[in-house]
C-alpha cells in the first residue's frame, strides 16, 4: 500500500467508526426513549382504563353493558394503542365467562402471580398490569379478599415501525452533513498525499539511478520547498548515508560472487564421495560471476607422490594444458618445503557438456597460487591452487578474489583430507593392518555368505585352514618385527598362489584361512599343495643376514561334504589342521569318512563336557591386570573365563561358541560373575572389574535381572564394575542391546566398548551409546612400533574418546616401547602381557611391568 493509499484508507476507517459509532448511540437513545415513553403511556392507558371502569362499575351495570363497554375499550387498534381487559378466575366464578381475547404469556402470569410487566416482541411493545382487589371492590366481589387478582389490562401499542420512522428522519437531515465532511476529508488526504508524493519520488530517482559504488556520489536527492520538515530530514540522512557507504562499500557483483560460493561450502558424506565432481560444480558457478577458465590442486599422498587435479571449465587447447602443467610444476620446485617429487599424478576434469574454449595466449592468463599444509601430510594435504581470470581486476576485487580463493583453498584440502581418512577408516575396519589381507570379522561375513551362495546354487566350496609352524621361534630369535615382516612376506606369497576369485584372510596370529569358490575336494587340495609348496620356497632375509624359512600346516574341508553351516565348516578345517600338525606338520591333511564322524563326535562330547562343567559350576575366573598408565597403579582388572574339563582349563575361545551354541552362555556368564565378585569381595582390591559379555546372553530378558541379583548379593558397588559390549558381535542386536544397557545404567554399572576399530560401525555406537570406557582394537597396539599408519590411528582414536569424555584402554601392550607410546599419547589404561598375564589371584594395587621381551 502506497502512502496516499494509507492515508485514504485511514482517514475513510476513522469517518466509518465515527459514524457507525454515532448510529450506535443515537440509534440506543431512541431505543431508550421511546421505549420510556411507551411504558409511561401504557401505564397512563392502564390507569384510565381502570378508572373508568370502576366509575361504571360502582353505578350499577347490566351484563350487556359491561360487554360493550370491555369492546369499547378493546377497540380495533386503528390509532396504534390497544388496550384488552382480562377476567381474573375470580372474576368469571363471580359473574360469569365473557368474550375475550385468548391471554397471552405474560397476562397469564399477571392473572397467575399478580406481576405487573413488560416486554418487546415481534415490533410491539406490550405492557401488562394486574388488577387487584381493594376494599371498596369487595362489596361487589364478595368472594375475593384484599390484594386478590381480579383480573388483568394489557396495553399494546407499535414500537418497530415507530422507531424506524423517527431514525430515518434524523439520518436523512443528517447526510448532506456527513458528505460534506467527506469531501473536506477527502481533499484534504490530496493535497498532504501530493506533498510526499513529490518528495518520495524524488528519493526514488536518485535510489534507481545507483548502479555501482562509484554511483553512490550522485545520491543527493533534491528537497522540495514545499515539503515538510520530516521529509527534508529524510533528505539528509540519505546524503550522510550516501557518504558512508562510499568509503567502505564493495560492488555488489564481488559480494554476490563471494557469498554464492560460500553456500556451496558444506560438506556432506555425498561431498567427501564424490568431491572431484563437486569442485568441477563449484568452478562452473564461479564463472558464472567471474571468467575463471581453470582450477588446480596438488595433493601430497606420501612422501614422494602427488595427485594433481586441473579442472576446466572448458575444454583447452594442447598449449594452455601445457602450460598449466608446466606452472604446476614450477610451484613445486619453487616451494622449498617440496622436494622434487619422484612421480607426479596428473588428471584433468572438465565438465560434462563441455565447449572449446576460446584460445588464449599464455602470456594472457594471470594466475593465483596459494599453498597450505597440514600437519600429517601422510594423511594428505592440498599443497596449491590457482585460478585463471581473463580480465584484469581492481584492487577491491583483488582482495576478495583472494579470501574466496583462501578459502576454496581451505574446503578442498579439508574434502581431500577427510575422503582418504574415511576411505582408510573403511579399508582398515575390513583389513588386517600388518598383512592387508581381510581380518577375522570380514572373514566369517564372507564365509557366511558363500555357504549362503552354495546353498542356494547347489554347489561347492573349499575352506583352508592355514597355521605356520614354530612361528614363535621366529618372533622369539629375531624380534616381533621380524616376525611381522615375514608374515608381510607370506601374505603376499600366498595371495600370489591363490586363484584370482579366493579370498585369503589372516584369522589371527599366524593362522591364515583360505575361501575357495566353486572347489570340490580335489581342486581344494591341489591349490593346497601350492600353498604348501610356495611356503616352503619362500625366504626372508633377517637383520642379522640370516635366511628364514617356515613351513605350514594345512586343514581342509569342503562345503556340504562335511558341514552344513559355516561355523562347522570352520571347525572341522581347524580340526584338520591339528591333526597335520600332530601327523608332523608341513603337510595337508584330507579328511576321511572316519575323520567327518570323529570330528562331530569330537564336537559332539565337547558339548557335553562343555555343560557339564557349567551345570557343575567349574567355571573359574581368571584376572588380567589394567594399569593406569600415568602413575604404573593397578587401576582396574578384566575377568577372563576358563572351564575345568577333565583335569585342564580350557581358554575361553577354546568354549565360547560351544556354549552359544547349546544355549548355556547366559549362565555360564551368571556364574563366572558372581565367581570373580566373590573373590573380589574376599581381597582388598578396589578397583575397576571389566567383564566380557556374550551377545546372547543379551537376548535373554531376564538376563540383567540375573545380573543385578549377583552384584547385590556380592556387596559390590555397581559403580565398579564395567561390562564390555563388543561391537562386532552386537550389530544384529542393536535393538536388544540398548534395552540392556539402559537396564545397566539404570543401576549405576559402568560401560566399555571392547575390540573399537574392528568395524565401521564402532562411531555409530559411540554416538548412540553412553560409554565410560573405550578398548582401542589389540592389532592397532601391536603394530603401533613398526606402523606410523596405525600410530596415527590409535592417536586419533584416543583424541576422539577425550573429546567425548571416555577413557581408553590399549589391549596388546607387550613390551615397554609400545607402554612409552601410550604414555606419549595420552592414554588412560594398559593392558597386555607386558602389563601382566591372567592369573586366578587378583594382583596388587601396584605393580612393576614385566621385562620387555
Amino acid at each position: 500500500m502506497n502512502l496516499r493509499g494509507f492515508i485514504l484508507a485511514t482517514s475513510a476507517a476513522v469517518g466509518i467508526i465515527f459514524l457507525g459509532g454515532s448510529w450506535l448511540a443515537i440509534g440506543q437513545a431512541f431505543d431508550s426513549a421511546f421505549s420510556t415513553h411507551a411504558r409511561s403511556q401504557a401505564n397512563e392507558a392502564a390507569r384510565l382504563s381502570f378508572a373508568a371502569m370502576y366509575v361504571v362499575m360502582s353505578q350499577g351495570w347490566s351484563r350487556a353493558q359491561a360487554e360493550e363497554f370491555l369492546a369499547g375499550v378493546h377497540g380495533d387498534g386503528r390509532n396504534g394503542l390497544r388496550v384488552a381487559i382480562f377476567r381474573g378466575p375470580a372474576v368469571e366464578a363471580r359473574y360469569g365467562n365473557i368474550a375475550q381475547p385468548a391471554p397471552g404469556q405474560l397476562v397469564r402470569r399477571a392473572l397467575e402471580y399478580g406481576e405487573s410487566t413488560d416486554k418487546l416482541e415481534e415490533g410491539e411493545f406490550r405492557s401488562v398490569h394486574a388488577l387487584k382487589a381493594e376494599s371498596r371492590c369487595l362489596a361487589c366481589h364478595d368472594n375475593v379478599r384484599s390484594g386478590d387478582v381480579l383480573g388483568a389490562i394489557e396495553v399494546t401499542q407499535p414500537y418497530a415501525k415507530v422507531l424506524q420512522d423517527v431514525r430515518f428522519g434524523f439520518y436523512t437531515t443528517a447526510v448532506p452533513s456527513l458528505l460534506f465532511g467527506l469531501l473536506l476529508a477527502g481533499a484534504a488526504v490530496w493535497w498532504v498525499s501530493r506533498r510526499i508524493a513529490g518528495s518520495v519520488s524524488e528519493v526514488e530517482r536518485s535510489l534507481e539511478s545507483i548502479n555501482k559504488v562509484a554511483d553512490l556520489r550522485h545520491l543527493v536527492p533534491r528537497a522540495r520547498p514545499d515539503s515538510f520538515t520530516e521529509i527534508e530530514r529524510m533528505h539528509d540522512a540519505i546524503a550522510g548515508l550516501a557518504a558512508r557507504l562510499r568509503t567502505i562499500a564493495v560492488d555488489k557483483d564481488i559480494l554476490l560472487f563471494e557469498i554464492g560460493l560460500l553456500e556451496k561450502f558444506v560438506i556432506t558424506s555425498e561431498v567427501i564421495r564424490d568431491w572431484r565432481a563437486y569442485v568441477g560444480k563449484l568452478l562452473q558457478e564461479i564463472n558464472a560471476i567471474v571468467d575463471a577458465r581453470v582450477l588446480f590442486s596438488v595433493f601430497q599422498i606420501d612422501d614422494e607422490l602427488f595427485d594433481i587435479e586441473i579442472f576446466w571449465h572448458a575444454l583447452p587447447d594442447e598449449a594452455i594444458r601445457q602450460h598449466i602443467e608446466q606452472t604446476v610444476h614450477e610451484t613445486l620446485r619453487a616451494d622449498t618445503r617440496f622436494s622434487e617429487p619422484a612421480t607426479l599424478n596428473i588428471h584433468h576434469h572438465y565438465p560434462d557438456a563441455a565447449d572449446n574454449a576460446p584460445t588464449i595466449d599464455s602470456r594472457d592468463l594471470t594466475l593465483r597460487v596459494k599453498s597450505f599444509f597440514v600437519d600429517r601430510p601422510k594423511i594428505g594435504s592440498i599443497v596449491g591452487i590457482g585460478v585463471h581470470s581473463g580480465a584484469m581486476l581492481e584492487q577491491t576485487h583483488n582482495l576478495v578474489i583472494d579470501s574466496i580463493l583462501s578459502t576454496l583453498l581451505n574446503v578442498v584440502g579439508s574434502i581431500k583430507a577427510i575422503h582418504k581418512y574415511t576411505r582408510d577408516l573403511e579399508y582398515y575396519a575390513t583389513r588386517d593392518p600388518l598383512t592387508d589381507l581381510y581380518n577375522q570379522r570380514v572373514f566369517w561375513e564372507l564365509l557366511g555368505y558363500e555357504v549362503d551362495r552354495c546353498r542356494r546354487h547347489d554347489s561347492a566350496a573349499t575352506l583352508l585352514v592355514i597355521d605356520l609352524d614354530n612361528f614363535k621361534l621366529i618372533n622369539d630369535h629375531y624380534g616381533h618385527a621380524t616376525g611381522d615382516h615375514y608374515l608381510q612376506q607370506f601374505a603376499t606369497a600366498i595371495r600370489d598362489a591363490l586363484r584370482s576369485g579366493d579370498v585369503l584372510a589372516r584369522y589371527g596370529g599366524d593362522e591364515f584361512v583360505v575361501i575357495l569358490p566353486e572347489t570340490q575336494l580335489e581342486q581344494g587340495y591341489t591349490l593346497a599343495r601350492r600353498v604348501l609348496e610356495t611356503t616352503r620356497q619362500l625366504t626372508v632375509d633377517a637383520p642379522n643376514g640370516d635366511a628364514i624359512r617356515a613351513t605350514v600346516s594345512i586343514g581342509l574341508a569342503v562345503f556340504p561334504d562335511h558341514a552344513t553351516s559355516a561355523k562347522d565348516l570352520f571347525l572341522f578345517a581347524d580340526n584338520m589342521m591339528y591333526r597335520a600338525k600332530n601327523e608332523g606338520k608341513e603337510r595337508v591333511v584330507l579328511p576321511t569318512t572316519e575323520d567327518v564322524m570323529a570330528v562331530f563326535r569330537d564336537v559332539s562330547e565337547m558339548s557335553m563336557a562343555v555343560l557339564a562343567a557349567v551345570n557343575e559350576r567349574r567355571v573359574i575366573p581368571f584376572f588380567q591386570p589394567i594399569m593406569a598408565v600415568q602413575s604404573g597403579a593397578i587401576a582396574a582388572v578384566e575377568v577372563l573365563s576358563r572351564l575345568e574339563v577333565g583335569g585342564q582349563l580350557m581358554r575361553a575361545d577354546q568354549f565360547i561358541e560351544i556354549a552359544e551354541k547349546i544355549g548355556v552362555i547366559h549362565r555360564l556368564d551368571a556364574i563366572v560373575i558372581e565367581a570373580a565378585l566373590e573373590k573380589v569381595r574376599q581381597s582388598d582390591y578396589s578397583g575397576y572389574i571389566f567383564f566380557n559379555l556374550s551377545p546372547r546372553a543379551l537376548v535373554l530378558a531376564e538376563f540383567a535381572r540375573t545380573l543385578r541379583t549377583v552384584v547385590r548379593n556380592s556387596g559390590i558397588a555397581p559403580e565398579r564394575i564395567v561390562f564390555e559390549i563388543t561391537e562386532r558381535d552386537t550389530v544384529k542386536n542393536l535393538s536388544l542391546l540398548e534395552r540392556f544397557i539402559v537396564d545397566l545404567r539404570s543401576e549405576g554399572f559402568r560401560l566399555a566398548i571392547d575390540d573399537f576399530g574392528s568395524g565401521f560401525s564402532s562411531f555409530h555406537y559411540l554416538r548412540r551409546f553412553p560409554f565410560d570406557f573405550l578398548k582401542i582394537e589389540g592389532d592397532f597396539i601391536a603394530n603401533m612400533i613398526h606402523s606410523e599408519r596405525d600410530r596415527i590411528f590409535v592417536q586419533s582414536i584416543t583424541e576422539l574418546a577425550r573429546a567425548l569424555k571416555i577413557e581408553v584402554v590399549a589391549e596388546f601392550v607387550e613390551s615397554a616401547e609400545v607402554l612409552a607410546l601410550l604414555k606419549d599419547f595420552g592414554i588412560d589404561y594398559a593392558q597386555g602381557y607386558h602389563v601382566g598375564r591372567p592369573d586366578r589371584e587378583i594382583l596388587g594395587q601396584r605393580m612393576q611391568p614385566e621385562a620387555a621381551g
